[in-house]
């Protein structure tokens, strides 16, 4: 995927580490509001404990994806501007920051459906959203504010998924419809999913092993705690890296080249 729609911390005013709440559990060693500074946060606006999370029961910061939100809103919406000196910026910036995220998780999708050979005869559609959706990403910072995502969202999911339609018609025989379906924890080692809509699949702690998911839509599946050792994920449809990074695997399991391997695995 393009540059632009991956984090880069190091240009970011650390938003993600203040905008969110968490709350004290499995992922989050303590509670902290929102909209205020997480306490590893360092002058340079990079967490003091960024190789030790996991360890230090900062789990939930490991999986977490801004899509290139956090540098997009701290050096283009502001200019370079940060919360810490410029105050007043503070504000407005915490207002932005989650809709820009929403805006750029969109532009990751469409930009992924545009690439499909598949899904050629629909290119010029998703061509004009990913257009506009771009166009939205610039707005000023009231503006983006004001932007309703759900309206943009809604406009966009159907062409997400007539591209995941078409690009898993090529595989023959029946498909697996589970979108939105409760897995979890569910038994499915050596399972075939190839082409299997699993669009919104609850998958927490699910047993994937082996699994055969060649082109299987996961466009928001939780794969929390799935175990994905020796599993295939050739070609899965809108799968990201955070995806992967609450997952469990293996060098075993086959994974997309324009994602990493988690380095937990």
């Amino acid at each position: 995927m393009p540059h632009i729609y991956t984090a880069d911390c190091t240009k970011c005013f650390a938003l993600c580490c203040v905008v969110p709440a968490f709350a004290a559990s499995s992922d989050f060693a303590v509670d902290k509001p929102a909209r205020t500074p997480c306490r590893n946060i360092q002058q340079d606006f990079r967490c003091g404990i960024h190789t030790q999370l996991r360890q230090s029961g900062f789990r939930g910061c490991t999986v977490y994806d801004c899509f290139g939100a956090g540098q997009k809103v701290s050096q283009v919406t502001f200019g370079g501007r940060d919360w810490r000196e410029a105050p007043e910026t503070a504000r407005r910036m915490f207002d932005v920051f989650p809709v820009m995220r929403d805006l750029h998780e969109l532009l990751r999708y469409l930009t992924e459906a545009h690439a499909l050979r598949a899904a050629r005869p629909i290119r010029a559609e998703l061509a004009r959203a990913l257009e506009e959706t771009e166009r939205l990403t610039h707005q000023d910072p009231e503006a983006l504010a004001a932007t309703d995502v759900a309206a943009v969202r809604q406009a966009v999911n159907p062409l997400l998924l007539r591209a995941s339609e078409l690009a898993r018609a090529g595989l023959g025989g029946r498909k697996k419809e589970r979108r939105g379906a409760d897995l979890i924890g569910a038994r499915l080692r050596g399972a075939d999913l190839r082409g299997a809509s699993l669009r919104g699949a609850l998958l927490i702690g699910a047993d994937l092993r082996g699994a055969d998911l060649r082109t299987a839509d996961l466009i928001g599946a939780d794969l929390r705690g799935a175990d994905l050792r020796g599993a295939d994920l050739t070609g899965a449809l809108f799968l990201v890296q955070s995806q992967l990074d609450a997952a469990k695997g293996d060098g075993s399991t086959v994974l997309p080249p324009s994602l990493a391997r988690p380095a937990h695995w």
